[in-house]
């Protein structure tokens, strides 16, 4: 009799097994065939962010990881920003220009943001931290080497825990005697390779006003979490991400590295101080303006410098242009003669050269410059200043630059996205007060019940402890 039902029952499971097949839509199965689900009929920009359903859990903090974590928030990951109850993020209160409100330094970074404030280390703390692990996709931390361990969020942990989880870090170095060192912006530009390679021959090493170090090395780690999120729709796991400061930087001086191991060949030829005759030594050297591209580039004055500091042109004499170049500035007999008429014979006159172009653009004013050339493909750009490109209106309609509105500072700029998807239209909203999001998060994210929420804030586990007062 038993084995009877067992049949039967074997039976009704594979009818309905085979009903089930059956009853599926046949394109729907071939549009599943490649893996891939059917064509949106939305409106492009209509149906949802690129990164949708993806929540991070953001353990972090300053620059580097914030320009990650935003940027992914930008393309719709719900971004969950755990901070430290009381102080938060430390850039909240640094640089600060409008009193009792956070700085520009942390709004500008953490954008489409929610805010948690846990402290790691209480009981109740390290409850909820295990809950976000397991409702989370990708953790993503700056801290110094070391850190996330020391709180007891090892991998093995994290990966008990949730095992499709994304670990992604940012060092300042990878593997090797420095690993364990603290680095910030101008250390990774200095220790990368941007700083020894910037400034002028007869200077000292320069740093520069982009944040390569820092931004820079956010912008990659998001490209390796993305990465690694498509990995896991292959696998099925997580995985860990690191990106280290210094490789992030030499990455960006690339062409730098390329001229060290040129120079095994000969002497750099576009170069300014080849055409000087100085000879080289067994480095890269500083290279001032020179265009890094093999084409001769300079800044250049033009109306108005030097008592307008940003009065000045990027200008390149790129080869296919230079007739055209010639009669721009009033040289037409450069275009034929043998001393100026070939890029070989042009190496070593290239400071009378910019020197004769810099007299045509010192009539003109930068803008006016640049309408001239772009008339005849002549490759060059003003040295726009922040104010210039804050009121750039152009900037302003692509969401290059955005106004965003804040409850305690008020309207602020900001960069938008600067990636533009057009299935994936980015919104710029504003950065989260400390803990705003606490309740929220842990009600309709965690899904704790009134109880376990209200004991929960009150063992103190998301507060900052009080200050006792001094005695009299």
């Amino acid at each position: 009799m038993a084995k009877s039902r067992k049949q039967k029952a074997k039976t009704k499971a594979a009818t309905k097994k085979v009903v089930k097949l059956k009853s599926r839509p046949a394109a729907k199965v071939k549009a599943k065939a490649n893996g891939l689900p059917r064509a949106s009929s939305k409106p492009y920009g209509q149906d949802g962010k690129a990164l949708q359903g993806v929540r991070i859990l953001d353990f972090t903090h300053v620059q580097s990881g914030p320009t990650c974590t935003q940027l992914l928030a930008w393309f719709g990951a719900d971004v969950i920003k755990v901070e430290r109850p009381g102080t938060g993020d430390i850039t909240r209160g640094q640089l600060v220009d409008v009193k009792g409100a956070d700085s520009l330094y942390f709004t500008m970074l953490n954008h489409n943001k929610r805010s948690i404030t846990i402290d790691s280390k209480h009981p109740q703390g390290k409850r909820v931290l295990d809950a976000l692990i397991k409702s989370c996709d990708v953790l993503v931390e700056n801290f110094a080497p070391g850190a996330l361990d020391r709180m007891g969020l090892t991998w093995d942990h994290i990966h008990k825990i949730n095992p499709r989880m994304i670990v992604a870090s940012i060092k300042g170095f990878g593997p090797g005697p420095y690993e364990d060192c603290k680095v910030y912006e101008n250390v990774a530009q200095c220790t990368g390779g941007s700083a020894s390679t910037t400034g002028f021959r007869d200077g000292i090493p320069l740093v520069t006003g982009a944040q390569i170090g820092d931004s820079g090395t956010g912008l990659h780690l998001a490209l390796g979490i993305v990465t690694a999120l498509y990995q896991r729709t292959r696998t099925g796991r997580g995985q860990k991400v690191s990106v280290a400061m210094q490789d992030s930087v030499l990455n960006l001086c690339r062409v730098k590295l390329r001229d060290q191991q040129r120079l095994k060949a000969g002497p750099l030829t576009e170069y300014s101080q080849y055409g000087e005759g100085i000879p080289f030594g067994d480095a890269t050297p500083r290279a001032g303006n020179d265009s890094g591209g093999g084409q001769p580039g300079r800044i250049l004055a033009c109306k108005g410098a030097p008592d307008d500091p940003n009065a000045y042109i990027y200008f390149i004499t790129q080869a296919p242009v230079w007739e055209a170049i010639c009669d721009v500035i009033g040289e037409p007999t450069w275009k034929t003669d043998p001393e100026y008429a070939t890029p070989k014979a042009r190496l070593s006159k290239l400071n009378r050269i910019f020197e004769r172009i810099e007299q045509w653009t010192m009539t003109k004013t930068k803008f006016e410059a640049m309408d001239i050339l772009n008339k005849f493909d002549i490759p060059c750009g003003p040295i726009l200043s922040m104010k210039e490109l804050a009121e750039d209106q152009s900037l302003r309609k692509t969401g290059t630059v955005v106004q965003v509105d804040h409850p305690t500072r008020g309207a602020y700029l900001s960069v938008g996205n600067p990636i533009k998807l057009s299935d994936s239209i980015s919104e710029v909203k504003r950065s989260p007060l400390l803990g705003e999001h606490t309740d929220e998060i842990l009600k309709n994210v965690l899904g704790f019940k009134a109880k376990e929420i209200a004991d929960i804030k009150g063992s103190g586990a998301l507060s900052a402890p009080e200050k006792k007062e001094k005695a009299a």
